[in-house]
């Protein structure tokens, strides 16, 4: 199944090969590049995504943020959001992940289902672990 010149393989790249050729993958590219090409843009980004991981941690760890902390953060995310090019970069990142994940969820329902899967199928509102079924067999825990 997995050969270079199997139907399986074939099949997955003209998956790939149609979603390379969908327009709004073009556009979707073009913003990533642009961010890619603004340095400042990037660190901008960058700086916004530490700082938020920090803050993270350190709810996490059991420590309270102050007012100051969270509303530092949330002006840095306000920035960054005003700078076009990011929020261009941010919506982009976003549309790829939902791509994937969607693709991801009707491979992983497939081969948990042994047939195509139906919308109902993914009726759990995230295609979680056999499909919201409970089937046994699959790994699922619940």
């Amino acid at each position: 199944m997995l050969a270079d010149d199997s139907v399986v393989v074939r099949k997955a790249k003209e998956l790939c090969a149609a979603i390379v050729e969908h327009p709004d993958f073009a556009l979707l590219q073009e913003q990533v590049e642009s961010f890619l090409d603004d340095d400042s843009a990037r660190l901008q980004y960058q700086s916004v995504q530490d700082r938020g991981e920090e803050l993270h941690h350190k709810q996490h760890a059991g420590v309270k943020l102050t007012e100051a902390e969270v509303r530092d953060w949330e002006s840095a995310r306000d920035a960054l959001l005003e700078n076009g090019v990011a929020r261009s970069f941010i919506e982009a990142k976003r549309q790829l992940e939902m791509l994937q994940e969607t693709i991801g969820k009707y491979v992983g329902l497939t081969l948990e289902l042994g047939r195509v899967p139906e919308p109902e199928d993914f009726s759990d509102g995230d295609g979680g672990c056999c499909g919201g079924h409970g089937h046994g067999g699959c790994g699922c825990s619940h």
